[in-house]
């Protein structure tokens, strides 16, 4: 027999706002007996339908919402009707060569990411609902894409929380794992099998781009590199040289190899811890005309929030201190336990901190093919500020 949860009193309204997920603490009852994974119906304290969703009863986020129709039928039609409806809204906006193709729960996916390179498909399963699905997910993908081939970049830990192992691999056709995107005009190599995520950041596009027009006749320090994004459109935008610096020897090859790919001959990069490369820079008297700061998570957990907070703002006072007058700090954070107005309190005393007046002259989200769900505030992540320095 289907499992039915019934919600305790009041736990329906930030589901019914928009939220997809259902913790366990928000159940009253459960009725019927299925197998974990399996689809089950919630309801409110009165028994009204609120959605439907995979079950799994060893997450804290017992059911995901898959569908809000109590008809719908969730088959292998459904997930290609989702999956083609993700990849029309991408299409639509101008996406072509490379972008997040389903971003989970704002595309009514929970738990499943597929990022698109070209002609090969990289994925990541992240609930007990999408691996139960997961031969339907790659049926319809292939349908959808006809891809080269798919890689799977399941090797998170957020699995563990869903009773899941983490996993990694080729999952489909014969492939190069390191593959060549062409992202605002600039080549860039992918290694979908070692790369970051699913290979590479694509949710900071449009803000790389942005920096362009801060970077004429610059010198330029991209802080966080990775696979040095940043620093080939600020390249692109004639900055003048550009010092790449990141603590991954693999993240800076890869900085050297797409340079060579795009003929750019001014970037140079740097093996270093960031925090110590700047404080380094601001004992020598070191300045530059763009500072960029893309940071990893320093906040994975509400917990982590008050450390987080002090390694934003001490890199952010030593980024304000490096940049010339009449410069730019360009600061980013993708952590939404960091909230906007946290990382604006931040930047505020940054600023004072440093003893620079700052004007915002920009704030931008992640890119349009990593939409947000409004009631989910989860899905809202990524802040991007840039700064004049006077």
């Amino acid at each position: 027999m289907p499992y039915t949860l019934y919600l305790k009193k009041n736990e329906e309204k930030r589901i019914l706002a928009g939220h997809p997920w259902v913790y366990a603490n928000e159940v009253s009852k459960i009725e019927g007996k299925d197998k974990n994974g399996t689809l089950a119906t919630v309801r409110d304290f009165n028994g009204r339908f609120i959605g439907r969703g995979f079950i799994n009863h060893l997450s804290k986020i017992i059911v995901r919402i898959i569908s809000r129709n109590e008809e719908e039928v969730i088959d292998q039609d459904f997930f290609e009707a989702r999956i083609r409806k993700a990849v029309a809204l991408r299409q639509k906006l101008g996406y072509d060569n490379c972008y997040r193709a389903v971003f989970a729960e704002a595309d009514n996916l929970p738990g499943l990411i597929v990022d698109k390179y070209d002609d090969v498909l990289s994925i990541q399963i992240l609930s007990l609902g999408m691996e139960v699905n997961r031969d339907k997910i790659l049926n319809a993908l292939i349908k959808i894409f006809n891809p080269k081939g798919i890689y799977e970049r399941s090797d998170v830990s957020v699995r563990k929380k869903e009773g899941l192992e983490e996993t990694k691999g080729a999952i489909y056709g014969d492939f190069d794992t390191k593959v060549v995107i062409t992202e605002n005009g600039v080549k860039m190599l992918v290694d979908v099998e070692n790369g970051q995520k699913t290979g590479y950041f694509l949710d900071q596009k449009h803000n790389r781009y942005a920096l362009r027009k801060y970077c004429k006749d610059a010198t330029v320090l991209d802080c966080f590199c990775n696979s040095g994004g940043f620093s080939l459109n600020a390249c692109m935008g004639g900055a003048k040289s550009v010092i790449a610096c990141d603590i991954s020897k693999q993240a800076l090859d890869t900085v050297e190899e797409n340079a060579r790919l795009n003929g750019f001959t001014t970037i140079t990069t740097l093996l270093g811890d960031v925090f110590e490369v700047l404080r380094n820079y601001k004992k020598d008297g070191k300045k530059f005309d763009v500072v960029v700061l893309d940071p990893p998570a320093f906040c994975k957990t509400a917990a982590d929030v008050k450390n987080a907070y002090k390694g934003y703002k001490d890199i952010n006072i030593l980024g304000l201190k490096l940049v010339n007058e009449g410069g730019f700090l360009i600061t980013s954070s993708c952590s939404h336990y960091m909230t906007l107005n946290l990382f604006e309190k931040m930047l505020n005393e940054s600023a004072k901190e440093s003893g620079r007046r700052v004007k915002i002259l920009e704030m931008k989200i992640q890119s349009s093919d990593h939409p947000s769900l409004i009631g989910e505030d989860e899905s809202m992540y990524l802040k991007y500020f840039v700064l004049h320095v006077e």
